[in-house]
């Protein structure tokens, strides 16, 4: 097949019942395509439309979810549709296939519709929609005033200086009660009502409720998804293990994990294997010397590169000592660095124009108006939680989707308290990512504060026996759902999976270009030809990540010594 890239794609977790299996199916009425929102999607040749669902399949009385779905016609023989997730959660359906379409229609040799929707909680035009539990940035910015919230962790040295453990600590009360009061907030916002009926065994249903418009109740149901969509992926697989077709896994979070453990202690093992891709990002740094990346001068090596972070980081963490109120700080320049983890087409340009700004911006050489308006863009880019991202124009402040997904899946609140968390943190940076491990805030810490869980939550078991056999696809180097993930999830389903792994870094396979890849999905979706386990796969040489600079070049010189 021909070479596609698809590194756009990426935008780039119990009173419950426990569900086993399903005996509720539901296909209560037709979905009337039409013309799309221009608001949202503006290509005309996608058709949109509505699926009213129960907002809870055991109890029809609570009332109705309206979904808002999208749909790429198939451009050769049909053989059905194609469900896409994007992860998130709370990525929205709608503008990843919007954005995609070709380079979905080509990956799948155009033998399906290839749809997609907009799960509860997300966007406009799904109802329930966006959770914002704050009614503008300004009110959202006057609530955490003063808390790491705003300012990031500020540390150095992977918390060293007993200083820095210390000062995190003595935060921790007035942190979770400003988590106990947010939650407050969400459960009163103009969706808290609706807080208990977001979730994945809801995601799950209702795509098997749009499949049974389009396709039939007994159909097979084939499905793409990316990083949280795995979880949708892997709940969905052994709920509804007779309805399984051709399903792929990209970037997997552990299920087992997620059932069983709570997410705020242990989902900072997600962070296994971000300071192996930050050296890689270093190292491609170092080869592509001072023509191919900024941060690097004649004959540095890696570690070089990372000393002049470190030195970043250490100059910002000093001046927000001295001064509370400095435009950036090192917690910021952390969570900008995070975000490049995922995505290592862009470490080029982020090196060669964000690195000499961020520079300037910490050492006060920008001018005051030009300092001020890059740290707004910085921040912007990355709001300290990449998952809090405004959706909407009548409310600038964050979106709490995420969280009210993540945490209603969840296990039940545990009694942990905000000093709980930080011990982990602080463990986590000197044992798991030193450069990663203080990365505040993301979703999974709200859920040990979180009041709501979903009225139903599936708990297992997942192996069980499949109609299909379905694609597990990882990375070697994933910086948000490390590889043991997808191990784990092939290793639970036996026969019905293969697994196969990319030699590469970022956040699910399609961070990368691999025509082997783009090859093993392809011949999946249109065939069901599967390669055999243990296939790995490797990145083009032509998709370099420096000028020069591939990935098979940073994998043979990454350096063996911690950062």
């Amino acid at each position: 097949m021909a070479h596609y890239k698809l590194s756009s794609i990426l935008a780039l977790v119990f009173t419950s019942t426990v569900s086993y299996a399903s005996s509720s199916h539901y296909s209560g009425s037709v979905i009337q395509w039409g013309a799309c929102d221009p608001s949202v999607v503006n290509d005309t040749s996608l058709s949109c439309g509505f699926l009213e669902v129960p907002l809870d399949y055991q109890d029809s009385s609570v009332g109705h979810a309206r979904l808002a779905v999208i749909k790429a016609n198939a451009t050769g023989e049909r053989q059905g549709s194609l469900f896409l997730n994007p992860g998130g959660p709370g990525g929205s359906g709608l503008g990843t296939l919007a954005a995609n379409k070709a380079l979905l229609l080509a990956l799948t040799g155009g033998v399906y519709d290839v749809v997609s929707w907009d799960p509860r909680g997300v966007g406009n035009l799904t109802t329930p929609g966006e959770i914002f539990c704050f009614d503008s940035l300004a009110e959202y910015t006057s609530f955490f005033n003063g808390t790491i919230e705003l300012t990031g962790i500020e540390e150095t040295g992977n918390f060293t200086d007993p200083a820095d453990v210390q000062a995190l600590l003595t935060q921790a009360p007035t942190v979770q009660k400003k988590y106990e009061e947010l939650g407050q907030r969400c459960l009163n916002s103009p969706n808290g009502k609706y807080l208990k009926y977001v979730g994945t065994a809801a995601a799950v249903r209702d795509m098997v409720s749009i499949a049974n418009v389009l396709d039939g109740p007994d159909a097979p149901i084939n499905f793409i998804g990316l990083s949280y969509g795995t979880l949708i992926g892997s709940w969905f697989v052994n709920m509804f293990p007779e309805r399984v077709g051709r399903v792929i896994l990209d970037g997997v979070v552990d299920p087992i994990a997620f059932a069983t453990q709570e997410p705020a202690l242990t989902f900072l093992g997600q962070r296994a294997s971000t300071d192996t891709v930050y050296k890689a990002l270093i190292t491609g740094c170092a080869l592509a010397g001072p023509s191919g990346c900024a941060a690097a001068a004649k004959g540095d090596g890696p570690l070089d590169v990372d000393a002049k972070f470190q030195l970043l980081l250490k100059a910002a963490h000093d001046a927000a000592k001295a001064n509370a109120s400095v435009p950036l700080t090192s917690g910021d320049i952390r969570v900008q660095l995070y975000g490049q983890m995922f995505t290592p087409a862009g470490w080029s340009s982020f090196l060669n124009e964000g690195y000499p700004q961020l520079v300037q911006i910490v050492n006060g050489e920008a001018p005051a108006n030009a300092s001020q308006a890059l740290s707004r863009r910085f921040k912007g880019l990355v709001r300290r939680d990449p998952l809090l991202k405004r959706r909407s124009e009548s409310n600038d402040s964050p979106s709490y989707t995420g969280a009210a997904i993540y945490c209603a899946d969840s296990v039940d609140l545990r009694g942990t308290t905000m000093e709980d968390v930080f011990k982990g943190i602080v463990s986590t940076t000197r044992n798991v990512s030193h450069i990663f491990g203080s990365v505040w805030p993301t979703d999974f810490y709200r859920c040990s504060f979180w009041p709501a869980r979903s009225v139903e939550r599936y708990q297992g078991p997942f192996n069980k026996t499949l109609a299909n056999k379905i694609l597990i696809a990882s990375n070697i180097f994933d910086p948000a759902t490390p590889l043991p993930g997808a191990q784990t999830v092939a290793g639970l389903l036996g026969e019905d999976a293969v697994l196969v792994e990319q030699n590469g870094f970022g956040h699910t396979t399609i961070a990368a270009s691999s025509a082997c890849m783009n090859g093993v999905f392809f011949a999946y979706l249109t065939t069901g030809t599967l390669p055999a386990n243990g296939t790995v796969c490797e990145v083009d040489a032509d998709f370099e990540l420096f000028s020069g600079v591939n990935t098979a070049d940073i994998l043979a010189h990454l350096p063996s010594a911690d950062v």
